[in-house]
């Protein structure tokens, strides 16, 4: 089938994103981490060391999920999710309070504007490396 004999009632119906899941070696750090440090609410958890997993309220009925393997390898220069992007209101605070957690900041607060069509789109961003490698991307705008 190809994407234009897809007929409108046919498409599934999406209504966003509901989670992201990641691995982490050290559970309780990737879980302090997301909570103390950028605001996650603990929504429901599950199992136990060191099969322990937790799902995270980013806000919105966004999800951040998060399995605990304390045998994963290390995360490559390459990984297979290009990064993790939260919402927030204030890109330069959420910086800060990641790097004062000691997280390594790749990019530091800037403002761009993405030459999107059908208009060009302000944005304020900034990437930093969560607790175990993963790249996460903070987006600040007024339209979503």
């Amino acid at each position: 089938m190809t994407h234009a004999s897809i007929h409108p009632t046919d498409a599934p119906t999406i209504h966003g994103f509901h989670h992201v899941a990641i691995r982490a070696r050290d559970f309780d750090a990737s879980h302090a981490f997301y909570t103390s440090v950028l605001g996650f609410r603990e929504k429901i958890a599950w199992g136990e060391a060191p099969k322990r997993a937790v799902m995270l309220d980013a806000g919105d009925g966004n999800y951040l999920e998060i399995f605990e393997r304390p045998d994963q390898p290390a995360v490559h220069d390459e990984a297979a999710i290009l990064h993790l992007c939260f919402r927030t209101h204030d890109t330069h605070a959420a910086l800060e309070k990641a790097r004062a957690a000691g997280c390594e900041v790749t990019v530091e607060t800037k403002s761009v504007v993405i030459p999107s069509r059908p208009h060009e789109t302000p944005v304020t961003l900034a990437f930093f490396k969560g607790p175990d490698g993963e790249v996460v991307e903070l987006f600040q705008n007024d339209v979503t």
